[in-house]
C-alpha cells in the first residue's frame, strides 16, 4: 500500500464506511474525476490520476467553463485511484460524511509535458503550476491549477484555459447536477441508502 495513502486511511474507519481502502495496482493511465459532495458544505472534489494515487483539491464552487471566472481550490490528501468510481453516502462520523456523485470523469493529458516544458505531474504538483486538457463527459478542454498559498492546506485557483471549448454563458454545476456515472442526484443517492439501511 502507498505511503502517500497514510494521511487518507488515518481519517477513515472502513468497517464504517463504503470508501474504496486503495488496494490493488492502478491502471497506467492519466484518469480524472470530479465528485460533488454534499458534506458539511457542499463542494466539488477534483482529482487527478498522478502515478498510483488521485492528487486531491476541494473546490466549493465547482469548476466553471468562463476563462474569467477563477475558482478557489484547496488541496486535500491524496485518494487512492480506485476512489474515482465511488459514489454513495459517507456515514455520520467518519470524515467527510455525506452524499458523493460522480459528476464527471474521464481522461487528462499533461499539457506542460506535452507543449511547454516537459515537466511529468509530479514535477508540476511540486512547482505549484498544473496544465491539463480534460476529455470528460460534462467538461473538456484546457484547466490550469496555479496554487496561490501554502501551508497546511495549500490553496490553488482552478481556472478555465481561454480555448475552443471555454463557454462564459454555461453552468453545468446549475444546469447539469446529476452523475454521469448513473444518472442520480445526491438526493436519490441518499434515498437509496436510506432504503438500504
Amino acid at each position: 500500500m502507498s505511503d502517500k495513502l497514510k494521511k487518507y486511511r488515518e481519517k477513515r474507519d472502513f468497517r464504517r464506511t463504503g470508501e474504496p481502502r486503495g488496494e490493488g495496482k492502478p491502471r497506467r493511465r492519466r484518469r480524472f474525476v470530479i465528485q460533488k459532495h454534499d458534506a458539511s458544505r457542499l463542494h466539488y472534489d477534483l482529482r487527478l490520476q498522478v502515478g498510483d494515487v488521485l492528487a486531491s483539491w476541494a473546490v466549493p464552487k465547482g469548476p466553471a467553463t468562463d476563462p474569467s471566472d477563477k475558482r478557489l481550490a484547496i488541496e486535500t490528501e491524496d485518494h487512492p485511484v480506485n476512489y474515482i468510481d465511488f459514489e454513495g453516502v459517507i456515514p455520520e462520523g467518519e470524515y467527510g460524511a455525506g452524499t458523493v456523485l460522480v459528476w464527471d470523469q474521464g481522461e487528462y493529458r499533461n499539457l506542460r509535458e506535452e507543449e511547454d516544458d516537459g515537466k511529468d505531474m509530479q514535477a508540476s504538483l511540486d512547482d505549484g503550476l498544473i496544465k491539463v486538457w480534460l476529455e470528460g463527459e460534462k467538461l473538456s478542454g484546457g484547466y490550469a491549477l496555479k496554487r496561490i498559498r501554502d501551508g497546511d492546506k495549500p490553496q490553488w485557483l482552478l481556472i478555465k484555459m481561454d480555448d475552443e471549448e471555454a463557454d462564459a454563458r454555461r453552468r453545468p454545476t446549475s444546469t447539469e447536477p446529476e452523475s454521469v456515472k448513473t444518472g442520480r442526484d445526491l438526493e436519490e443517492i441518499a434515498e437509496q441508502k436510506r432504503e438500504k439501511d
